[in-house]
């Protein structure tokens, strides 16, 4: 009987902990003697180009890829379990490989914000939630208020970020914050009435 597979998602606002969860699982996976590979996107270079790095400098190497082609060919025949960072920047084809790696026993952990600065759903991530078979909800502390933080929020020269602005910018405390509701403003949104 062939081993059985899981995917599983890592989700939250910026300052949440998955990076460190991502590596913690992955360094389970390690002490359980289980052959691992960690991947994450080639674009984020924030603190090292071949390491997923935690905001508080927790470590663990990893491959960096330009896509989930180039991941697929990367991916080891006998890899177990697969540990992806920064999922929100891959399209969404890493939804039908995540699913297509669980189908076959491997271990599959994507870790990404589910949310932009806008609070709208960031890439594929709803696609990886809605195909998960365990999801990991992770909150921040909100850097305004100290209540727990749901919420990604941009800040550009002091100032919050404008709905238009890109939706991609790389960045860490210089760009964001993480904000609970009630602290999260953002420019050139309109109220909905109810």
């Amino acid at each position: 009987m062939k081993p059985l597979g899981k995917l599983t998602v890592v989700c939250g606002s910026m300052f949440a902990g998955k990076s460190e969860e991502l590596i913690r699982l992955a360094r389970r996976s390690l002490y359980a003697k289980r052959r691992v590979q960690v991947f994450k996107p080639s674009v984020d270079k924030r603190y090292d180009e071949a390491s997923v790095v935690s905001h508080m400098g927790v470590k663990h190497e990893a491959l960096p890829v330009n896509s989930i082609q180039e991941l697929r060919r990367k991916l080891l025949p006998d890899t177990e379990v697969v540990l992806i960072e920064e999922a929100q920047f891959f399209d969404d084809s890493i939804v039908d490989l995540a699913v297509e790696l669980a189908d076959k026993g491997k271990d599959v952990i994507c870790a990404g914000l589910d949310q932009d600065f806008r609070r709208q759903p960031f890439g594929p991530m709803p696609k990886l939630l809605a195909a998960a078979d365990e999801v990991v909800k992770l909150r921040a502390i909100c850097m305004k208020c100290g209540a727990p933080a749901s919420h990604t929020y941009r800040v550009i020269d002091g100032r919050p970020a404008h709905w238009n602005d890109p939706i991609i910018l790389i960045g860490a405390t210089e760009s964001y914050e993480a904000r609970c509701r009630n602290c999260f403003k953002l420019l050139g949104v309109k109220k909905k009435r109810l």
